[in-house]
């Protein structure tokens, strides 16, 4: 949350901002907000947690819309982070038009945008976590919850090696992962090898003998107290990944395992038990409510992010958002092995405000270098703000779903509902770095095929009870598949099985018949061996031919029961 300080400062700075040119607005914006106003904490006790989790390998500032519709269902309906907009800023009393609500919600993006700037910048979190370091010394302990070296073209090339030599100036005392096992097995092993530091994923076992992967976990000290850090990568990787990527190992959730873990490390004397997880923020709530004496959770992948701590009993469960935006900094008074109080603080990323770290920027610039012309090479311009984030669907999928229908002769094009991804505004370039950071993965094969009427309801089907199932243990993250040239209707409330009705052909306006072929095109498919284009020449050709960007709203999808 803001200080009383900064709300003033940036009370004064909106001030006639409306009657006001960007540049003015950007510069005042920028003169009213400092470093020293993002960092400014009272600190507490005699632990500092710092967590970063899913920066998806964006080493550079970005833009990045949060969601207009984040739905939960069950318990969770209602709930943070299942709220957006207007009602996230009541819940959690943020003023409308401040950069926290710019960085926290969608509502008024675009103009907040101008007048803020990008956010994020490895150079800016490097500022921050050194910040914190020297203020807090032996008492620091900085995490990564993983998604940290996949989803850009560096990333992609490097399988993953631009993040690991920046992440390691950072000197992380853990980590866990998700998207990394999609390098494949050698490469993770490769990794792991390398690393300077723990990788941590108790819930990855060797699929025949069931013989422990990684590191269960790491014991720490720091400011007097034994930290156990506890490790728990994505749990369904071979369900929403190609399964020939890691074809030795066993993924799951392991409740059983994770409360022998923890009872291992009170054991073994630990003071703290901190949870460094990439479940995502419903498993982390219901698995939190489940686990006796866990501390504190570190939750990602679902790339959720609030400015204060959410109780689930006595534990402590911390979001920090996603793509480089913000670092969440959790001080604590550890005594006698309870947490007698704590303090907290979403940080974020501002670029124009926070100074980039000389010896960051200077890493960045190095293993940005042998791609860096191929990034800046302009593919066309957008009129339409771009961006991916939302349940059912996003502009940037939109424009990839038209690359689809146009380019591989489709009736319907499907574009998987990744949350990674950064935005442009509109009037911005897009370059080939922009369409890689929605693109950039090891199996981006763009598909032509068939399918019934009846396989394509399946397929919605499945995908939405992976997202609106009330049992968070069935959640594997993730939006709903975006479609092209498809309309349906959805009643998030419903079973498996009767949540899609009233599909039909956008077109012709014609109802999908279940035993009629329809051509599909897609990317991401799990399967091995697909053959076509990557989906990043689909859509660069595609761009290359329209030039520009143009997007009518899209309305193919009607909600219910929300």
């Amino acid at each position: 949350m803001l200080s009383r300080r900064e709300f003033a400062q940036i009370a004064a700075a909106t001030m006639g901002i409306a009657s006001l040119p960007v540049g003015s607005t950007r510069a005042l914006a920028q003169q009213k907000m400092t470093q020293a106003d993002l960092l400014d904490f009272k600190s507490v006790g005699n632990v500092t947690l710092v967590h970063v989790t899913d920066i998806h390998g964006q080493l550079m500032p970005t833009y990045f819309r949060e969601p207009s519709e984040n739905y939960g269902v069950g318990a969770d309906k209602g709930q943070p982070p299942h709220i957006t907009g207007k009602d996230y800023l009541s819940h959690f009393g943020v003023k409308a038009g401040s950069p926290t609500a710019y960085a926290l919600t969608c509502d008024g993006f675009e103009g907040l945008a101008r007048t803020y700037g990008k956010i994020g910048g490895l150079d800016r979190i490097a500022t921050v976590v050194k910040a914190i370091r020297a203020e807090r010394g032996d008492k620091m302990v900085l995490l990564d919850g993983g998604d940290t070296l996949q989803g850009s073209w560096g990333s992609l090339q490097s399988k993953g090696q631009d993040m690991l030599d920046c992440m390691a100036l950072l000197k992380p005392d853990a980590m866990t992962a998700h998207w990394e096992f999609t390098y494949g097995q050698d490469r993770v092993q490769e990794i792991v090898k390398n690393l300077a530091y723990p990788f941590l994923a108790m819930n990855v076992h060797d699929a025949q003998w069931g013989d422990p992967i990684f590191k269960p976990q790491v014991m720490l000290e720091r400011g007097g107290v034994k930290i156990a850090v506890l490790g728990q990568a994505f749990p369904f990787c071979p369900i929403a990944h190609p399964r020939y990527m890691m074809p030795d190992w066993s993924f799951g959730i392991h409740e059983g395992e994770v409360q022998k873990q923890v009872d291992a490390a009170r054991k073994a004397g630990a003071g703290l038990v901190v949870l460094l997880s990439h479940n995502g923020y419903d498993v982390d709530k219901k698995l939190a409510s489940r686990i006796k004496g866990l501390d504190v959770v570190l939750t990602g992948h679902t790339h959720d992010s609030t400015p204060t701590v959410q109780m689930v009993g006595k534990t402590l469960m911390v979001a920090s958002g996603s793509s480089g935006k913000f670092v969440s900094r959790l001080d604590l008074d550890v005594q006698n092995g309870e947490i007698k109080s704590f303090a907290y603080r979403l940080i974020p990323m501002f670029a124009d405000v926070i100074a980039p770290d000389a010896e960051m920027a200077a890493k960045i610039t190095q293993v940005r270098k042998p791609y860096v012309e191929k990034l800046n090479t302009v593919l066309g311009t957008t009129d339409s703000l771009l961006y991916r984030r939302g349940n059912f669907n996003g502009t940037m999928d939109d424009m990839i779903c038209q690359a689809l229908l146009e380019e591989r002769d489709a009736e319907i094009a499907l574009s998987p509902g990744f949350r990674w991804g950064t935005s442009l505004l509109p009037g911005q370039n897009i370059t080939f770095d922009d369409l890689a950071n929605e693109t950039a993965i090891t199996y981006p094969t763009s598909y032509r095929n068939t399918m019934s009427g009846s396989q394509l309801k399946d397929v919605l089907e499945d995908i939405a009870d992976n997202l609106f199932n009330t049992d968070p243990y069935y959640q594997q993250g993730g939006d709903m598949v975006r479609v092209g040239g498809l309309g349906y209707t959805i009643d998030i409330n419903q079973k498996m099985g009767s949540r899609i009705s009233n599909m039909e052909i956008l077109k012709t306006g014609k109802a999908i018949d279940p035993a009629t072929n329809y051509s599909v095109a897609g990317w991401a498919s799990v399967q091995k061996d697909v053959k076509g284009p990557a989906i990043w020449d689909v859509v660069s050709d595609h761009l290359k031919k329209h030039k520009t960007v143009k997007l009518a709203p899209n309305r193919s999808v009607k909600v219910v029961g929300a």
